[in-house]
C-alpha cells in the first residue's frame, strides 16, 4: 500500500479495497522499516494521524467524498501546523509549537488529508543538500552516502523512499526541483502567487513558493487543485482563477513548441545528465512536440543575483528572531544587546549566519545601490529573457541540475560550489514562473536524473500535461530504490 500513488490510494479507498487506517498504518510500518537509514522526518504525529485516518473512514462510510480523504501526506518543517512543532530544522525554533495552521495545511485538512509528520530540511530553507539541518542530515534513498538535495530534502526523500504518499515542500531557488531530481520524484514549483504563503516561515518573501512533491505529475495536479488559489490572508497571492489541473492532463500535447535554452547545455553539465535530458527531449518530440532553440542570455548572472536578493530578504525576515517573543533565548546575557547577540549566535547555524551577514552587507549604506539595486535590475532582465523566449515557444525544457546527487560532505567546505548546484533552477524563481522536475533517466551508478520544464506565468497546466504525457510513455518515475 505504501507504494501507491495519490491517485491509486484515492481509488483504493473509494472502492474500499483498504481503509484509511490500514493505509496510514502501512505508511508508518514503512517508516519504521527504513527511517533509520533515510532520516527524512524530524517529527512524526502518529497519534493525531491515526485519529484523522479513523475520522476519514467514518466519512467514507457515510458517503462523503473529498479529494484527499484518508491519504497520508507529509509537510516540510516550515509549514505551520497547529499544535505541532514547526522547527525549520533550526535550534532556534526547536521547541516552537505553531499556534495556527498555514493556509495550505488548512486546505489539505479540509480535503481530508492525513498529516503524518514534518520532514527535515536545510535550516530556514537555506541550503542545497539538507546537511544544514540542526537535527541531522537526510540521506538519499537511492544512495545512502549521497545528499537528497535541499532545502526540501526530507520531503523528496520521504516520497522517494515511499514513507508517505506525497508531500509538500517549498522552493526559493530550486528547493523543490533539485531534491526531486536527486531523489527521482516529481516536484512542482508553482507560479509566484499561485499558492498562499500564509503560515510558511519566510526565507525570501519575493521568491518563496510552496508546491507538491509527488510520485507522478498526475498526483501533483491533484494536490495543486487543493492547495492553489487566492487567499485573503496573503496579499501576494494572485486573483487568477484556478483551473482544474487534473482535467488539463487530458489535453493534447501535439504541436506544442519546446524551447531548448543554449545556455543550459554548456561545458559544466555532467555528460550522463546531458544524455538523459536529450533522450527525454527526443521522447517529447516523438509525442508530436516541436523543438526550437531559445536564448536566456542573462543566465550567467542568475546565481549572483539570487544570492544578493535572497540574502537581503533573509536578513530582513530573520531579524524577528531576537530572543524576545518566541524561540531560543540565551541564558548568558547581562544586558539587552548581549541577549540579542548571544541568542542569534547560539540559535542560528553557520549557513544561516553566512546569509544574514551577506544580506545585511548588500543592504548597508554605501553598498545598497551597488548590490541590491543592481540585483533588482538584473532580475528584471532575467524575467525579460523568459518573456522573449516564450514568444517562440510554449515551454522551456532543460536539465533540473547540472549533475546527479553528490556525496555527503563533498561541498560543505565550499559554499560557492554548493550555490552553483542550483544554477539551472534559480532563474525560474527570479522570473516568478512555474517549473516542474520529473525523472528522466539514471546514471551508470543508478542515481536519478531530472528533466526540468519551465512554463509561462500561471501556466502550470501545460507543464503538468506535458509531464503526464512523458510519464505515460516512460517508466523512470515507476522505479524505486532498493533500500
Amino acid at each position: 500500500m505504501h507504494r501507491s500513488t495519490l491517485i491509486q490510494a484515492r481509488e483504493g479507498l473509494r472502492k474500499k479495497q483498504f481503509s484509511a487506517l490500514e493505509l496510514t498504518e502501512a505508511v508508518y510500518q514503512r517508516i519504521d522499516a527504513v527511517e533509520d537509514k533515510v532520516k527524512a522526518f524530524v517529527h512524526l504525529t502518529k497519534e493525531s494521524a491515526l485519529e484523522q485516518a479513523r475520522d476519514a473512514d467514518k466519512k467514507i462510510s457515510a458517503g462523503v467524498d473529498a479529494p484527499l480523504l484518508g491519504i497520508p501526506l507529509a509537510l516540510k518543517d516550515l509549514i505551520c501546523t497547529k499544535g505541532t512543532r514547526t522547527t525549520c530544522s533550526s535550534r532556534y525554533l526547536d521547541q516552537f509549537i505553531a499556534p495556527y495552521d498555514a493556509t495550505v495545511t488548512e486546505r489539505l485538512k479540509a480535503a481530508g488529508a492525513v498529516i503524518i509528520g514534518k520532514t527535515n530540511m536545510d535550516e530556514f530553507a537555506m541550503g542545497s543538500s539538507n546537511e544544514n539541518s540542526w537535527h541531522h542530515p537526510t540521506f538519499n534513498p537511492w544512495a545512502l552516502d549521497r545528499v537528497p538535495g535541499g532545502s526540501s530534502g526530507g520531503s523528496a526523500a520521504a516520497v522517494g523512499a515511499h514513507e508517505c504518499i506525497a508531500s509538500l515542500g517549498s522552493d526559493t531557488g530550486g528547493s523543490i526541483r533539485q531534491p526531486a531530481s536527486f531523489c527521482g520524484v516529481t516536484g512542482l514549483k508553482p507560479t509566484y502567487g499561485r499558492v498562499s504563503r500564509f503560515g510558511l516561515v519566510a526565507f525570501a518573501s519575493s521568491l518563496d513558493q510552496i508546491g507538491p512533491m509527488t510520485k507522478t505529475a498526475e498526483d501533483a495536479a491533484l494536490l495543486m487543485n487543493v492547495i492553489g488559489g487566492k487567499d485573503p490572508l496573503d496579499s501576494t497571492s494572485a486573483e487568477n482563477p484556478l483551473p482544474d489541473f487534473s482535467e488539463a492532463l487530458k489535453g493534447e500535447v501535439k504541436g506544442l513548441k519546446l524551447g531548448i535554452p543554449k545556455e543550459y547545455f554548456t561545458s559544466g553539465i555532467d555528460p550522463e545528465v546531458e544524455q538523459a535530458v536529450r533522450g527525454a527531449i527526443k521522447t517529447l518530440e516523438s509525442l508530436g512536440m516541436e523543438t526550437v532553440e531559445v536564448s536566456l542570455p542573462h543566465t550567467g548572472y542568475a546565481v549572483a543575483t539570487y544570492y544578493i536578493l535572497a540574502c537581503a530578504e533573509a536578513s530582513t525576515n530573520l531579524s524577528r528572531y531576537d530572543g524576545v517573543r518566541y524561540g531560543h533565548r540565551s541564558e548568558k546575557s547581562d544586558n539587552l544587546l548581549d541577549m540579542y547577540l548571544n541568542t542569534r549566535s547560539e540559535g542560528f547555524g553557520e549557513e544561516v549566519k553566512r546569509r544574514i551577514i551577506l544580506g545585511t552587507f548588500v543592504l548597508s549604506s554605501g553598498y545598497y545601490d551597488a548590490y541590491y539595486l543592481k540585483g533588482q535590475k538584473t532580475r528584471t532582465l532575467i524575467k525579460q529573457d523568459f518573456e522573449d523566449a516564450y514568444k517562440k515557444c510554449d515551454l522551456i525544457v532543460a536539465p533540473t541540475c547540472p549533475a546527479p546527487a553528490f556525496k555527503l560532505g563533498e561541498k560543505l567546505d565550499d559554499p560557492l560550489q554548493m550555490y552553483l548546484a542550483d544554477i539551472y533552477t534559480i532563474s525560474a524563481n527570479l522570473a516568478g514562473i512555474p517549473a516542474l522536475s520529473i525523472p528522466c533517466g539514471f546514471t551508470a551508478d543508478n542515481l536519478p536524473i531530472g528533466l526540468q520544464l519551465m512554463g509561462k506565468h500561471f501556466d502550470e497546466a501545460t507543464l503538468l500535461k506535458v509531464g503526464h504525457h512523458f510519464q505515460q510513455n516512460t517508466d523512470f518515475h515507476r522505479k524505486f530504490p532498493a533500500l
